[in-house]
């Protein structure tokens, strides 16, 4: 056979080296997947909101709550850090607040207006980065459903004010099987009295 006889090869594609610093798009695809997957699992904070999302969910929203300031006033009362998540539906990082390391005896309470949700009897440490709880204080809080970022979630808020707190999950401990895995900068702490 001589070499003229043998069929044309077809060019192929650059490869990238094994060190590459393109990543296959296998690999895009798999860390897009688990990223998603984190995500939709609560594992990871939401830490933007579309602009809109508040102002529809407000507005269709039929609660009236008993503690009500205009935007303003909220602005003025709170941080800026707690008005994105209290008012904002805003996540703070994992592991950032000091109440998730909170274990002495004592009541949490909503940042936005004082009133108690939460016993530190109900507090475990979830290892998700934020405090957790398996029940409220009866009639602290309320929930509705969130579907923001095309997921089902069951937010919950301050029964009074109306103050994002988090979300609650079904994966807690006994004996109601439910986190409520909550923003530490939307409550104060109050320890017992000695």
């Amino acid at each position: 056979m001589r070499l003229s006889d043998t069929p044309p090869r077809k060019p192929s594609r650059p490869r990238a080296a094994a060190t590459g610093s393109t990543p296959s798009r296998r690999a895009f695809l798999l860390s897009a997947t688990a990223a998603a997957a984190a995500v939709a699992a609560g594992l990871v904070p939401r830490l933007t909101r579309p602009a809109h999302a508040d102002d529809a969910r407000r507005a269709s929203d039929p609660e009236h709550f008993e503690v009500a300031y205009s935007d303003a006033e909220w602005r003025k009362r709170l941080t800026p850090a707690q008005y994105e998540i209290l008012r904002r539906e805003g996540t703070e990082r994992p592991y950032s607040s000091p109440l998730n390391d909170e274990h002495r005896a004592g009541t949490f309470a909503c940042a936005g207006c004082a009133l108690p949700l939460f016993s530190s009897r109900t507090k475990f440490d979830s290892h998700t980065g934020w405090p957790s709880f398996w029940m409220p204080l009866d009639h602290a809080v309320s929930t509705h459903t969130d579907t923001t970022f095309g997921m089902i979630r069951t937010e919950v808020h301050c029964r009074r004010c109306g103050g994002h707190l988090g979300h609650v999950f079904d994966d807690g401990p006994k004996p109601t099987g439910l986190r409520y895995c909550m923003n530490g900068l939307a409550m104060t702490f109050l320890p017992q009295p000695a």
